[in-house]
């Protein structure tokens, strides 16, 4: 089934009309804390049940449930995933965060963070930089590492899944304090925090 999408500027006027408009952001808990649309709560992607996200709707079940990220990618594989679990009425915002606010369409700022793509693309240039530098001068078992890393990045691409943006978005920095007693639980109902705990997931970034 294909994924539903709706334009940034067609959401908001839906919900300026009044309309029910459950807007989840699976980023990571920075990436949400750095900039997110106003009434969107952080569901990260690694940590997203939809089963039990829908489940806590309950009335609001029938209702489309809106999904965001950066630019899109990973708003699809959360569609998808919802789409496996049985769940239809899923849209994704087209463009992502990005597009919401190329529109000009408000949106709540914090502290100012890496995106996970960006980190991915750091991380990888390090790792094929220190297998080609080893590999020159200490030795040429270390081209290796640089090889394992272009290969990871094809299967990326081939697969749309990407293991280091998994392991990254867990990483302590892409993470806030959640001390708060109202910390919503993945698949809850909105709560102030917009903040949801862990459960095991692959992720990948944009």
């Amino acid at each position: 089934m294909a994924i539903t999408t709706i334009s940034p500027h067609e959401l908001a006027a839906r919900q300026a009309r009044g309309e029910v408009c459950e807007l989840i952001d699976v980023r990571t808990p920075v990436e949400f804390q750095e900039v997110h649309v106003a009434f969107a709560r952080n569901v990260p992607l690694d940590r997203l049940d939809p089963k039990a996200l829908m489940s806590a709707r309950n009335g609001a079940s029938q209702q489309p449930l809106y999904v965001i990220c950066r630019s899109g990618n990973r708003a699809s594989q959360a569609c998808e995933k919802f789409l496996a679990a049985g769940s239809t009425n899923i849209v994704n915002v087209a463009g992502g965060t990005l597009a919401w606010e190329h529109a000009g369409l408000p949106v709540t700022r914090g502290k100012k963070a890496i995106s996970l793509e960006r980190q991915v693309r750091i991380a990888a240039g390090l790792l094929v930089l220190t297998g080609a530098v080893l590999g020159y001068f200490v030795n040429l078992n270390w081209i290796g590492l640089s090889a394992f890393v272009g290969a990871g990045l094809a299967f990326a691409g081939i697969t749309d899944t990407c293991a280091m943006g998994m392991l990254l978005a867990r990483m302590p920095w892409n993470q806030v304090a959640t001390s708060s007693p109202s910390s919503a639980v993945a698949g809850s109902k909105p709560s102030d925090s917009k903040q949801c705990p862990p459960q095991s997931n692959k992720s990948c970034c944009g």
